[in-house]
C-alpha cells in the first residue's frame, strides 16, 4: 500500500469505536404541549426478549449504510407510525460507549403537533407511551449510583509473554446509573443517562 492510499483513506473516515460489534441509534422525541416541552417515551412489549417492559426512546440497530438519523427515524416509524419527513432532526447527540462493545448514537428531533391517540403503536415492540415535561426533569434530577467493573483475567493469561508478574493488578472499572423517582413508570440505566446528558445541555444553551 502507498501513501497516497494510506492518505484517502483517513481523509474520508469516519471514526468510531475500534472493534465495534454493533450500532444502535434512538430518536430523543420532543413534544411541544400546551404546558411546555415535553421528552416522549415508549415501555417496551412485554414479549421481548431484553429489557421487556423497559422504558426506552425509540430506536434499534442500525443497518449497514444507514447513518443515526435515518436510523432514529425509520426505527421511529415502525414502532410510533411518525413518518420521518414528520420529524424535524435537530441533529446528533454525544454517543455512547455500550458494555457489549456497540456504540448507541442518540438523534435528538422535534415531533408534529399529536396527540397519544395519533400515535400507531407496534404491539410486537410497544406497549405504551408517556410524555415527560422537560421542566420537571429539570426540577428533578436523578440520583446516581456507581457499580463496579471488575476485570476477571483467565488463568490462560500469558503474564510471561508480557514480562508481567503474575499478581499484576488489573484496573477495574466502573458504570454510572441514573434514576429517576416519581414518575409513573422506571427511568433508569441508559435511558435515564441519555435524558440526564440531554437536560444537561438543554439548561446550558
Amino acid at each position: 500500500m502507498d501513501m497516497h492510499t494510506l492518505e484517502a483513506y483517513y481523509s474520508h473516515h469516519t471514526p468510531t469505536l475500534q472493534d465495534a460489534s454493533s450500532e444502535y441509534a434512538v430518536l430523543i422525541p420532543l413534544l411541544q404541549k400546551a404546558d411546555g416541552l415535553h421528552l416522549l417515551y415508549e415501555i417496551r412489549a412485554s414479549s421481548l426478549h431484553h429489557h421487556r417492559n423497559e422504558v426506552c426512546f425509540p430506536g434499534g440497530r442500525m443497518e449497514p449504510g444507514e447513518t443515526p438519523s435515518v436510523c432514529a427515524l425509520r426505527e421511529t416509524w415502525e414502532e410510533l407510525g411518525i413518518p420521518p419527513q414528520r420529524v424535524q432532526v435537530f441533529g446528533e447527540a454525544d454517543f455512547l460507549h455500550l458494555r457489549s462493545e456497540g456504540l448507541m448514537r442518540p438523534v435528538v428531533g422535534l415531533l408534529p403537533p399529536l396527540s397519544m391517540a395519533d400515535l400507531i403503536l407496534n404491539p410486537l415492540e410497544v406497549s405504551r407511551v408517556f410524555t415527560v415535561p422537560v421542566g420537571w426533569l429539570i426540577a428533578h434530577p436523578p440520583e446516581l449510583f456507581r457499580y463496579t467493573l471488575t476485570p476477571e483475567v483467565g488463568s490462560d493469561f500469558p503474564y510471561d509473554a508480557v514480562c508481567t508478574p503474575a499478581d499484576y493488578v488489573w484496573t477495574p472499572g466502573a458504570m454510572e446509573v441514573p434514576v429517576y423517582r416519581g414518575l409513573p413508570h422506571p427511568l433508569w440505566g441508559l435511558t435515564a443517562r441519555i435524558t440526564m446528558h440531554f437536560i444537561q445541555v438543554f439548561q446550558s444553551l
